[in-house]
């Protein structure tokens, strides 16, 4: 029982950090924290079977490592943005 319980948790939570990215459009900052909240749902499934299969840990290590990056990537383009519009609306810049 308590098998399934952590395995169903993170499809739970990967689910509504889904759903939050999908219904929340208007602020780029919370589009960000709503995927790095998918990576994170993402890291405790990866965490959870390869400590399941009795694995080493250098994978999620390596993950991290690359999600780490991708928000560093997320925030200079928030952070160029907020420079260049004045704001992270996303009606008020083209995205062409």
């Amino acid at each position: 029982m308590l098998m399934i319980l952590y395995w169903i948790l993170p499809f739970i939570l990967f689910f509504i950090g889904i759903f939050v990215f999908v219904s929340n459009r208007k602020h780029l900052l919370s589009m960000l924290l709503s995927l790095e909240y998918i990576v994170l749902s993402l890291f405790f499934m990866l965490f959870m079977y390869l400590n399941l299969m009795n694995y080493n840990s250098f994978f999620s290590i390596l993950f991290l490592i690359f999600s780490v990056c991708e928000g560093v990537l997320g925030l200079s383009i928030l952070v160029s943005l907020i420079r260049t519009h004045g704001n992270d609306y996303f009606q008020s810049f083209n995205v062409l």
